[in-house]
């Protein structure tokens, strides 16, 4: 079975979007590099590092599903319609939107939690990662004590305020290992092993 893992950018002081979901300042770093890499899924192509480039081409060619929340769902406006990273996509919710709920449709929405929408991505995906999207459903994998794997790509701005990642998890301390520390332009990747008892 994959890991379950989750990557996100995130400021210094612990913010993945500014005030009203901007995150134009913390993606600036996909910008800053001279090597083309192609999303998978939506037609964008970011422009990083080559030391990046290599990161994003490793972590997406592993993984096999993502899951995420309604909130990320809505904020990203569907991802224009296509599944994001070209894998199939859980959106856990409470209230499935009806155009979106169709046989064929690039997502699937799991309206009993995320354990069962990890559960149905790890019938899907065998041994590919599940990637975990949304401050939200993070929280919840943590509380949960379901995620593997937490990559961090760091920016180098104080944002202040705006939406935290780890807000709101009321769980005792959680112990990482770090395995890896990455430089690229505008970013530093850090990637660690969530140790469970």
């Amino acid at each position: 079975m994959g890991k379950i893992s989750m990557g996100l950018t995130m400021s210094l002081d612990g913010f993945i979007a500014g005030v009203d979901d901007d995150v134009s300042e913390l993606f600036t770093w996909y910008s800053l590099g001279d090597t083309d890499v192609p999303l998978p899924g939506p037609n964008l192509v970011f422009k990083v590092s080559s030391a990046s480039a290599d990161l994003l081409n490793k972590e997406w060619s592993k993984l096999g599903a993502l899951v995420t929340g309604r909130r990320d769902f809505d904020v990203s406006n569907a991802w224009g319609g296509k599944a994001l990273l070209g894998v199939p996509t859980f959106i856990v919710t409470h209230n499935p939107p009806s155009e979106w709920n169709y046989p064929d449709s690039p997502f699937t929405f799991v309206t009993d939690g995320v354990e069962s929408a990890i559960k149905q991505a790890q019938a899907i995906v065998g041994d590919k990662t599940i990637g975990i999207g949304g401050s939200t459903i993070i929280q919840q994998c943590l509380k949960l004590g379901l995620l593997d794997e937490i990559n961090i790509h760091l920016v180098p701005i104080i944002l202040g305020k705006g939406i935290r990642l780890f807000d709101n998890l009321d769980t005792q301390s959680i112990q990482l290992e770090n395995t890896q520390v990455l430089e690229g332009t505008g970013v530093t990747h850090l990637t660690y092993r969530v140790i469970k008892s």
